[in-house]
């Protein structure tokens, strides 16, 4: 799997989402902004991301993933 992969995975299954994902071979760094954030701590918000990436973390085509989430609004003020 490579970052390309990743982004259009998440983006296709995240409603109203926009990834950024770097990384090569199974270990990635992604970016999550999602208007479906709202009102969940982050924690909830990693567990959303993960359950996606669940079947690729399960083959192996993912090892390691390092991710930021933030809302619309929070992404717009950094």
């Amino acid at each position: 799997m490579n970052a390309s992969e990743v982004k259009a995975l998440l983006e296709s299954t995240i409603n109203d989402c926009e990834v950024t994902a770097e990384g090569e071979g199974c270990n990635f760094r992604i970016v999550v902004v999602s208007s479906e954030f709202e009102g969940m701590s982050t924690v909830k918000r990693q567990q959303l991301v993960y359950s996606h990436l669940q079947d690729a973390i399960s083959s192996g085509a993912i090892h390691a993933v390092t991710m930021k989430t933030y809302t619309p609004e929070q992404f717009s003020t950094l």
